[in-house]
């Protein structure tokens, strides 16, 4: 029922034009929404009545609230002026679509019942939610004007999914505000992965997970304990919502109200960078990103999207270290004050990774500001009068290439050196487990410790009182390799599409594809519909990752119980 209904409301939003025809739609879909608030109202009584785990009764309650407050906030209060009987049909759309969310959330918990490799499983849900995304976006009301072609709109589904940011039209200029959402949906989605989405609202929903459903899950979101995956999934949920929400009271207070025609265009500026900028999506409502007159000298904005898309891309594992951190460091004071002694004694409170993750994140942050600073100071940075105002432009342009995206420059205004440092920025990318991409953060400071450990004579990596794995250098040293056979595997394809282009353009696309970056050099919406087939291929590839897909589609060997003699190499 809710799949037919949803259907019903992307045909309204996406294609109807007839007013007719609308409005005989959202008496149908009335009649539904009452539906669903029945069946709502037996499920809750009978959860309750069986008593049923508290996650499911809490889920079905709260979702029953939402439609039971929206038929009393309209019986009572507002009328609308399509003549539904609901407060606005907005409002009717959004439960439908909780409704279908729910329950396909409810049938991902069935893939255990199958045998699934769980990442093969991770890398078809990209697939799926793409192709679901293309196929909203070639709705005729996602556009002005022109409706996109099938190649643009599987770039654009694709470009969000990945989140890129990388577009072939104007958003702002040619996207209805329907088409920005469903970008915007695609984004959210995309950047904390399907199976996560789907996940916590089938636990949430269904009332439990299956250990099948927890050993799947231990893989799809990287957790070592099975008993930790529900907890790890609230944790990844609540974080996303939380510092969107955050970042978006700052980013509302930073706008000037006189800018927008009403206060919800307001909020939906606001509503949609925040998510965006957490995602690292790098997609904007304004024309020329963030480098339009609008907000180019607006620094408490510039900062509130830093604050945004460093926090998505440091990765929810050194969120929840820190959170711990904090919270075991409070406890502790109150408990040295009150009582004369500390609560918990922990010898290792911050994990090995976040280690590395926090110092390479702060040297490369440092790195870019400086080395900006210094190279644009007399280039783009000249328009920037203070000096606040040009520090924060250099640190928005030397942190924003590490797979966030947005831009308060024209990047091909940048000098050629500073276009360089983005290039090893792009590559670098952001931290494992994070909403960014390139070749993470760990794999690029594993690869300097390796050079440090040859020079030294050293056979092992040694850092922060522990041995790096062997088996952890492999997969680091095979990461870098194959980063750097696809890009330069790409370079060529594109050379071979659009041999018109310059090669520096080209290069720069296809690292900021490959690190789910988004920024260009304005070269995107000329490409060849082939040129932008290897656009697609290279961001889909950079989402998932070359290392994954190997892992997805190639046979693992099976363990031998012999070791054969081992021979030096020479180099």
């Amino acid at each position: 029922m809710s799949i037919i209904c949803s259907m019903v409301v992307v045909f309204h939003l996406g294609y109807n034009t007839d007013p007719d025809i609308e409005h005989m739609t959202n008496r149908i879909l009335e009649w539904c929404f009452f539906f669903f608030a029945l069946a709502l109202a037996a499920k809750t009584f009978t959860a309750f009545k069986s008593k049923s785990s508290v996650i499911l009764r809490v889920g079905e309650a709260l979702l029953l609230f939402y439609f039971l407050a929206v038929i009393i906030a309209d019986s009572y209060h507002f009328s609308a002026t399509d003549g539904t009987e609901l407060v606005k049909p907005e409002w009717m759309y959004l439960g439908i679509f909780a409704i279908l969310i729910i329950e396909i959330s409810k049938q991902t918990l069935f893939f255990d019942k199958f045998y699934f490799n769980p990442t093969l499983l991770f890398v078809l849900s990209f697939l799926a939610l793409i192709l679901v995304g293309t196929a909203l976006l070639l709705l005729p009301k996602t556009t002005h004007h022109q409706q996109l072609s099938f190649v643009d709109a599987l770039f654009l589904a694709t470009s969000a999914v990945c989140i890129t940011g990388l577009s072939v039209v104007d958003i702002a200029g040619e996207f209805t505000r329907f088409g920005q959402t469903i970008l915007l949906v695609l984004v959210q989605i995309g950047g904390l992965g399907i199976m996560t989405f789907t996940g916590f609202f089938g636990y949430f929903f269904s009332g439990g997970f299956s250990y099948k459903n927890q050993l799947m899950f231990t893989e799809l979101i990287g957790e070592n304990k099975v008993s930790s995956v529900i907890s790890t999934l609230y944790k990844i949920i609540l974080v996303t919502f939380f510092f969107e929400i955050l970042g978006g009271f700052f980013i509302y207070l930073s706008l000037d109200p006189a800018q927008f025609d009403d206060r919800a265009e307001q909020l939906y500026f606001t509503i949609f960078h925040a998510i965006t900028a957490f995602c690292n999506a790098g997609f904007s409502t304004l024309p020329d990103g963030l480098n339009n007159e609008m907000v180019r000298f607006n620094y408490e904005l510039h900062l509130s999207i830093i604050g945004l898309y460093v926090m998505g891309g440091l990765g929810f594992g050194i969120i929840f270290n820190s959170y711990e951190f904090i919270r075991r460091w409070v406890f502790n004071i109150y408990h040295k004050a009150r009582y004369g002694r500390h609560f918990l004694h922990r010898a290792r409170i911050i994990a090995f990774n976040s280690k590395i993750i926090a110092y390479t994140s702060f040297f490369l942050i440092l790195f870019g500001f400086v080395l900006v600073f210094i190279l644009e100071y007399k280039h783009t940075l000249r328009a920037h009068e203070s000096l606040y105002g040009k520090m924060v432009t250099a640190l928005f342009i030397g942190t924003s290439p590490r797979s966030a995206g947005f831009n308060t420059v024209m990047i091909s205004g940048l000098a050629f050196p500073t276009v360089m440092l983005i290039f090893l920025l792009m590559w670098i990318g952001a931290a494992p487990g994070s909403t960014g991409g390139g070749i993470k953060v760990t794999t690029f400071a594993l690869a300097t410790l390796n050079i440090a450990m040859l020079a030294k004579g050293k056979d092992s990596i040694e850092i922060f009182g522990r041995k790096v794995s062997d088996d952890s250098v492999s997969r680091a040293l095979g990461i870098i390799s194959l980063s750097l056979i696809f890009l330069g595997a790409a370079i060529f394809m594109l050379t071979v599409t659009d041999p018109d282009k310059n090669l520096l353009s080209l290069a720069f696309e296809t690292f900021s594809a490959y690190s789910t970056t988004g920024l260009s050099l304005g070269v995107t919406p000329q490409l060849s519909n082939a040129g932008r087939l290897v656009i697609i291929l290279t961001m889909f590839v950079g989402r998932v990752g070359s290392l994954t897909l190997l892992v997805a589609f190639v046979r693992k060997s099976k363990p031998t119980d012999y070791r054969l003699p081992a021979e030096q190499m020479n180099f």
